[in-house]
C-alpha cells in the first residue's frame, strides 16, 4: 500500500509529538513524515539556549499536566530521578523522591522534580503568587490597603460585572483593589493593552480557576491534608518535573527519537506559499538558503502562526474578510536577557534551603510599575545543571515583551542589557559591578494575544476547518495561549483523526477550554 506523505511544519512540542504519534505502533509502514523547521534549532520557544556553559530556558516550562497521556509521554522519555540529585545532596536531603530510576549525577536524560515557588515583588517587597491570604501578605500590604481590598472583595461577590474583557474578569474574581495592584499594571506592560481592551478568553484560557475562593480553598486543603493533584488549581501544584539540561533537552531527545522512527527533518526551511489544487493543499514551497524548494504531501499540519499561514495560500481565492481576520490577528514578541552574577542582593527570609542560600523562587514577577522588566527567572532553582558554577554564581534570565520593530526590539544586545540591568539596580535586586556575564535572546511571535480581530477567530477557524487535509496545532497553530501539554495534546487529537479518517476536527480545538484546567505564566 503507497505510503501517505504528512509534511509537519513546524519542530516544537506540537510538531514533534505530532510526528510521533504518526509513526509509533509501526506507522512508519503507512506514513512518510517531513517535519520542515524553518530555524536551525528543535523545540521553538520551549528551546534551552547554551551560552558560555550555561543554559537559559526561554520563559520557563513546567513539566506538569493534568492530561496522564502527557506525563507518560514525559515519563517514557526521560524518566524520572530516583538517586538524590545534586542538589539534594548539598542540601542534605537524603531520602530519594522517587525509587529506583535514573541518577541525574550520572545519566543525562533525567527529569528531575523540583519545588515550585514563585513570588510577585511589589513595593520592593515579596508577595505570595497567587496571593495568599496569610499575616505577612496583609502586613506587605498595609492596614489601609488589606481593608480596602477586602471591601473590594464582597463587593465583587455579590455585584458581578458582565465579563466581556480581562479587567472585568479579574475583578470579578479579586475584586478592584487587589486587580489595580496586581494585575491592571503588569497586564498592560506584559500585553501593551489596557486589560479592558483585551478578550476575556485570555483569563479564560490562563487563570480561569485562580481566585480569592480558590486560594482560600487550597489553603483549608494542605490544612486539613486533603490536597491532590487532581483537584488543585495547577497555579497552586507546589511541584513539577523539569529536564536536567532544560525543556530543549527533551525536545531534542524527541527529535532523535522521531528520525529514528523514520521521520525526516529539514531544519532552515522556511514555508512561503501553501499551494492548493481542487480546494486541497498538494505542496508547499520552503526557502532554503536563498533558493525554493517544492515538498508534496497528502496530509499537512501546521503550528505556523495563523496570519503567516493564510498569507501563504496560492491556488485558493480567500475571502477578504478571512483575510482581514488573518492579517489582524496580533502577537506579543519577546526578549530575555541572561544574567550571570556573583550574588543577589535579596535575602533569603523562607524555610526553603537553597544553594548558596539564594531566594528559592523559581521566577520573580515584576509588578514594580515603573520598570519594563515583567519576570526573572532564576535558572539556578530549575535545575543546578543550568548553571556551570552553580555554587559560586546566580544566573537569571530577565523576560520583556515587546512589539518588533519597536524601540526595545531595535535596541543593539549593548544597549538592551544595560537598560535591563539598570532596571535590576532600580529595584535593589543587583549592583551594576556584580554583573561577570550577559546573553541576549529575541523571539518573534512569541505569545498570541487576545485583541484586535481575535474577535472574529471564530469565522477563521471555521474556514481553516473546511479544507479536508489541512491540522492546525500548537500554540501559534491555533492562535491559543497554550502550554507546552495542552499543544501536544492537539497533536494527539490530530494524529488520532487522521489515523481514524475522522473529519470532524472539534475535538483538537477543544483542547484547553474547558473550564477546569489552566496554567499561569505569561
Amino acid at each position: 500500500m503507497k505510503k501517505k506523505k504528512v509534511v509537519i511544519i513546524g519542530a516544537g512540542p506540537a510538531g514533534l509529538t505530532m510526528a510521533y504519534e504518526m509513526l509509533k505502533n509501526k506507522g512508519n509502514e503507512e506514513y512518510d513524515v517531513t517535519i520542515l523547521e524553518e530555524t536551525n534549532e528543535i523545540g521553538g520557544i520551549s528551546k534551552t539556549v547554551k551560552y558560555n556553559n550555561n543554559r537559559m530556558d526561554i520563559g520557563e516550562h513546567r513539566f506538569f499536566s493534568k492530561d496522564e497521556r502527557v506525563m507518560k509521554f514525559w515519563e517514557e522519555l526521560m524518566p524520572l530521578q530516583g538517586k538524590n540529585s545534586f542538589d539534594d545532596e548539598k542540601l542534605g536531603r537524603e531520602k530519594p523522591l522517587v525509587k529506583g530510576g535514573p541518577n541525574p549525577e550520572t545519566e543525562d536524560n533525567v527529569m528531575l522534580i523540583r519545588q515550585r515557588v514563585s513570588r510577585i515583588y511589589y513595593l520592593k517587597k515579596f508577595f505570595d503568587y497567587p496571593i495568599s491570604m496569610k499575616l505577612e501578605t496583609f502586613k506587605n500590604m498595609g492596614f489601609l490597603r488589606t481593608v480596602k481590598a477586602g471591601f473590594s472583595y464582597l463587593k465583587s461577590i455579590f455585584f458581578k460585572k458582565e465579563e466581556n474583557s480581562l479587567e472585568n474578569f479579574y475583578i470579578n474574581r479579586f475584586g478592584k483593589v487587589l486587580y489595580s495592584m496586581f494585575f491592571e499594571k503588569y497586564t498592560e506592560k506584559l500585553w501593551g493593552r489596557h486589560p479592558s481592551e483585551i478578550s476575556a478568553d485570555w483569563g479564560a484560557q490562563r487563570v480561569k480557576g485562580i481566585s480569592i475562593r480558590a486560594v482560600i480553598k487550597d489553603m483549608f486543603h494542605k490544612t486539613f491534608g486533603n490536597k491532590k493533584a487532581e483537584n488543585t488549581e495547577t497555579s497552586l501544584i507546589e511541584q513539577f518535573w523539569y529536564p536536567k539540561y532544560g525543556p530543549g533537552h527533551l525536545w531534542e531527545t524527541l527529535a532523535k527519537k522521531v528520525i529514528e522512527n523514520g521521520a525526516e527533518l529539514k531544519k532552515g526551511y522556511c514555508v512561503k506559499k501553501i499551494n492548493f489544487e481542487n480546494g486541497k493543499i498538494v505542496s508547499v514551497d520552503c526557502e532554503i538558503d536563498g533558493k525554493i524548494e517544492k515538498i508534496k504531501g497528502d496530509i499537512f499540519v501546521s503550528t505556523m502562526p495563523m496570519n503567516d499561514l493564510v498569507e501563504g495560500f496560492t491556488g485558493i481565492e480567500v475571502p477578504n474578510q478571512i483575510k482581514e481576520i488573518a492579517q489582524g490577528l496580533p502577537f506579543r514578541d519577546f526578549i530575555t536577557v541572561g544574567l550571570l552574577v556573583d550574588k543577589l542582593n535579596l535575602e533569603n527570609k523562607t524555610n526553603i534551603k537553597t544553594l548558596g542560600n539564594i531566594v528559592p523562587d523559581c521566577w520573580i514577577y515584576v509588578q514594580e510599575p515603573d520598570v519594563k522588566m515583567c519576570r526573572i527567572q532564576i535558572f539556578n532553582n530549575w535545575s543546578p545543571y543550568l548553571v556551570q558554577d552553580v555554587e559560586n554564581k546566580v544566573w537569571i534570565g530577565l523576560e520583556y515583551t515587546c512589539k518588533e520593530g519597536d524601540m526595545y526590539w531595535n535596541m543593539t544586545d549593548e544597549e538592551f542589557i544595560d537598560f535591563a540591568i539598570n532596571e535590576l539596580v532600580s529595584m535593589n535586586i543587583i549592583k551594576k559591578e556584580q554583573v561577570e556575564d550577559a546573553h541576549r535572546e529575541k523571539i518573534k511571535k512569541a505569545y498570541p494575544a487576545y485583541f484586535d480581530t481575535y474577535k472574529d477567530i471564530d469565522k477563521l477557524i471555521e474556514y481553516i476547518n473546511k479544507i479536508d487535509n489541512l491540522y492546525c496545532i500548537g500554540r501559534n497553530g491555533q492562535h491559543r495561549y497554550n502550554n507546552m501539554d495542552h499543544s501536544m495534546v492537539t497533536a494527539i487529537e490530530a494524529a488520532k483523526n487522521i489515523r481514524n479518517e475522522i473529519k470532524n476536527k472539534e475535538n483538537i480545538w477543544n483542547v484547553n477550554t474547558d473550564k477546569e484546567y489552566h496554567e499561569e505564566k505569561k
